[in-house]
């Protein structure tokens, strides 16, 4: 009975807080900002006044896609984002520019997560065969190596969070300081950048749960030996 709670959480939860974003992101998709700024315009005008004149702007396709590419120093806004001037776009817009000034500012939490990369996808593709086939043999070595795996993945998501904020607070300073939102727009602009960090707090949370429940597993099987 505990672990069907257990996987209800760990499933409502994301779905509770995803949810949450879709409806807060259409709301203020609707609502337009007073300066008339496309989420392509707004990125420019950041990344021009903090001197990227080099960073791209692009239109991606899908909903919330938006994302910037450090390694060829791209900002990509989905269609909606890139050519309304709605709250949520310019929200968005923004966020994605942080990260951009975050890359040229050498914030040393985005270059940690992108050198830790390769070592987080090795640790997702390998924790759960190592942890499946540790649990099916009863091996507490294996399981171990499938923790320690998963360990390297959860990090990487920890390590996101800062990187994910730290965009959001500079996105709202910047939008301020160059007059794309008024006074009586910053509290829709938070809602939009508050939301999407939950997506990311509720990921990593679910993850560490996840890791913990493991390491539970570990220490009973150790413990029955």
């Amino acid at each position: 009975m505990k672990l069907i709670i257990y996987f209800i959480i760990i499933t409502l939860i994301p779905l509770f807080i995803h949810m949450r974003l879709k409806q807060t992101y259409s709301k203020h998709l609707k609502i337009g900002i007073s300066s008339n700024l496309t989420g392509a315009e707004v990125a420019r005008k950041i990344l021009d006044a903090n001197g990227l004149y080099h960073v791209q702007i692009e239109e991606t396709e899908g909903t919330l896609s938006d994302h910037y590419d450090p390694s060829v120093k791209i900002v990509r806004l989905s269609s909606d984002n890139y050519w309304g001037n709605s709250i949520a776009g310019a929200s968005v817009a923004a966020h994605e520019v942080g990260h951009a000034i975050q890359d040229a500012k050498n914030y040393s939490f985005l270059r940690f997560r992108h050198s830790f990369v390769p070592v987080a996808n090795i640790g997702s593709g390998l924790s759960f065969p190592l942890i499946i086939i540790g649990s099916l043999l009863s091996s507490a070595n294996l399981l171990l190596l499938g923790i320690v795996a998963m360990g390297l993945a959860v990090l990487f998501q920890v390590i996101t969070l800062p990187v994910e904020f730290d965009a959001s607070k500079r996105a709202m300073v910047q939008m301020v300081e160059t007059g794309i939102i008024q006074k009586e727009e910053k509290r829709g602009a938070k809602k939009v950048l508050n939301a999407a960090a939950m997506t990311y707090v509720a990921a990593t949370a679910i993850a560490v749960l996840e890791l913990l429940r493991f390491v539970l597993q570990f220490v009973g099987m150790t413990s029955n030996d």
